[in-house]
């Protein structure tokens, strides 16, 4: 991978974070204010606004931010229909599984599916994706129960916050637990690739 290649793949990865994050904030704020049906309107429009933006900026959108954008849309309109929170509360912990029973099947398949995602970003051999894959499965299964636990045993403002300041720092220290493997597996050229399979 090269220097152009890697300031280009993390350019990316700082819209995407700001994408992402946008609409939480927005959520938190309004709920602040107004309340959690007002605040799940905000989540709507917001990711309503971020998915398009995200096609302009990177001529892309990225497939998780996209997959829990129309579950946040679709929950979100149960919300505010039935004027139930519990909707909006549940569908982190079904996003969460969702991505993990699709890594866990890709695993099961011997298929890369978490290469699809990343591999404009980096390049691994095939044990390392499968490893880094195994591993993000876990950890999403790990936050799905994580909201599960919050929602159900914590205020909504407490879920909130949370979401906000729980979740990202949580998948921002476990993305960077990772670098050691990725430097493990980490392959100048994917054409190198010989499908190495040496264990961790």
């Amino acid at each position: 991978m090269t220097e152009a290649q890697a300031q280009l793949g993390g350019g990316k990865q700082v819209v995407k974070l700001l994408l992402e994050l946008g609409p939480l904030v927005a959520f938190f704020i309004v709920n602040g204010k107004w309340g959690i049906l007002p605040g799940t309107a905000a989540f709507m429009t917001a990711t309503a606004v971020a998915l398009p933006a995200a096609w302009m900026l990177m001529r892309q959108i990225p497939i998780m931010p996209l997959v829990s954008g129309v579950f946040v849309l679709g929950f979100g309109g149960l919300t505010l229909y039935f004027e139930d929170e519990v909707f909006i509360k549940l569908k982190p912990t079904i996003v969460n599984l969702l991505f993990a029973t699709i890594l866990f099947g890709g695993l099961a398949l011997r298929l890369q599916l978490l290469q699809r995602v990343l591999g404009q970003v980096i390049a691994l051999s095939d044990w390392g994706w499968r490893v880094l894959g195994f591993r993000w499965a876990v950890f999403f299964v790990c936050l799905a129960a994580l909201n599960e636990i919050v929602w159900r045993t914590q205020s909504t403002e407490t879920w909130i916050e949370f979401k906000l300041f729980g979740i990202m720092p949580l998948t921002l220290v476990f993305s960077l637990a990772q670098m050691p493997l990725i430097n493990r597996h980490l392959i100048q050229d994917p054409e190198t690739d010989d499908g190495e399979t040496d264990s961790d």
